[in-house]
């Protein structure tokens, strides 16, 4: 696995975990919801800065979007579609 398909794949593994969209993670990093899609499939080459917007919005450290996938793994599970129900 390359290094963009690393990162893809443990910031989808991270925002699943917390429980964010795409679009909610983009809109929090400040970023478009697109580009977040392209990075969590491996086709974008992300800044430093990118990088760090989306660990502060984890909550996590830049270096656990590097952490090694071990080959076995299934790919994270997306978020069921569709907004959130309010809790009364």
């Amino acid at each position: 696995m390359d290094v963009r398909q690393t990162i893809g794949w443990n910031l989808r593994r991270l925002r699943v975990i917390k429980g964010l969209s795409q679009e909610r993670l983009a809109f929090e990093a400040e970023i478009d919801r697109s580009y977040v899609g392209r990075v969590e499939r491996g086709t974008e080459n992300v800044t430093v800065a990118t990088l760090e917007a989306f660990a502060k919005v984890l909550s996590v450290n830049v270096s656990e979007l590097f952490t090694e996938i071990n080959p076995e793994n299934t790919k994270p599970p997306g978020l069921r579609s569709g907004r959130k129900q309010k809790t009364p």
